[in-house]
């Protein structure tokens, strides 16, 4: 997956590897993290990842490779000052802590539909990463309230090119770092509009690009952790929560990815509850609705969600479809 199979790598600063301990797949498991087909930040692939971002000690691109075969070993290497964390840290951004067994046990696997069971049985290598990275995972998800995936994944393109830095180390070319808090909020009202981002996102980005210092302390603690603060003890659910325009839907979106959350759904999405509710009873059903369907699999909602997606079934289409809106003219 480097920019040509036959590509020679240079040296890189860091690298490790892992054997799972049972089916890994790569795409699936760090899909989740792309943005989009051209997502400048990330790219993955069946046997390949590149991952341009910011660590505590500095940027660094890593590539995740791995050989043929669902068992094989997966290698990473990393470039730039902060390729050892990144390393360091590269198990729990692969997944390799998502335990499934609980999942996978006979008391959960009884209540499954047969959609979801049969997708399990032919997803078998997803993992659920973990990347520590608050506000990387936190500003796209802003990007993506109320719009088309379209349009997110366009505005998310156009702020990496136009303030993200260059990553180190022989990333593809058109790759960038993820923006930066002081990026952002360095942003002109101009280029929000360039990137066709509405006054609402963009000013929710701003405040959680002010608070993003603050977030990040929860990077590496685990997700029901507390710490104190000014307000006394909190969680980062309730940390995000404070931030003004984020909501239950943004802030499942981060955990999901930050901290590989098994049982945070994104309530709120304009599609998801319709598609659940079809899948598992045939017929649509509002966000209430595919709560109580997912509550049996309470402590793994969302791995039932995943599945579900994975499953091949397809949501059934009313109506229009939503056309992109352009703000770089209002």
């Amino acid at each position: 997956m480097p920019n040509s199979p036959s590509t020679p790598l240079p040296a890189c600063d860091a690298q490790a590897s892992w054997k799972p301990n049972g089916p890994y797949s790569l795409r699936q498991s760090l899909g989740i993290l792309q943005r989009g087909a051209r997502d400048p930040a990330t790219r993955v692939s069946e046997n390949g990842a590149w991952l341009c971002f910011h660590t505590p000690v500095g940027p660094v691109t890593l590539l995740a490779t791995r050989t043929a075969g669902i068992d094989a070993e997966v290698l990473l290497r990393a470039w730039g000052p902060g390729a050892a964390h990144a390393v360091e840290r590269g198990l729990h951004l692969l997944g390799a802590y998502d335990d499934w067994s609980a999942f996978d046990a006979g008391e959960t696997r009884n209540l499954l539909h047969p959609i979801v069971l049969r997708s399990r049985k032919s997803n078998p290598g997803l993992r659920f990463p973990s990347t520590g990275r608050i506000f990387d995972a936190l500003f796209p998800a802003i990007l993506e309230q109320k719009v088309t995936v379209i349009e997110a994944n366009y505005a998310w393109r156009h702020l990496c090119l136009a303030v993200g830095d260059l990553p180190p180390g022989p990333a593809p070319a058109g790759m960038r770092l993820p923006p930066t808090p002081t990026a952002v909020r360095s942003l002109q009202p101009w280029q929000w509009h360039q990137a066709r981002v509405d006054s609402k996102r963009s000013a929710t980005a701003r405040r959680a690009a002010a608070a993003a210092n603050a977030l990040e302390r929860w990077a590496l603690m685990d997700l029901g952790a507390r710490r104190e603060n000014a307000m006394g003890s909190g969680t980062l659910h309730a940390a995000l929560e404070s931030i003004p325009g984020v909501g239950p839907w943004s802030i499942a979106e981060v955990l999901q990815r930050t901290h590989g959350a098994a049982d945070h759904v994104s309530v709120g999405d304009f599609h998801l509850a319709a598609f659940v509710g079809q899948v598992l009873t045939g017929r649509r059903v509002d966000d209430a609705g595919m709560l109580e369907l997912l509550a049996p699999f309470t402590g793994h909602r969302q791995r039932v969600v995943r599945l579900i997606g994975l499953s091949g079934q397809r949501k059934q289409a009313f109506g229009p479809r939503l056309a992109p809106m352009d703000h770089r003219r209002r």
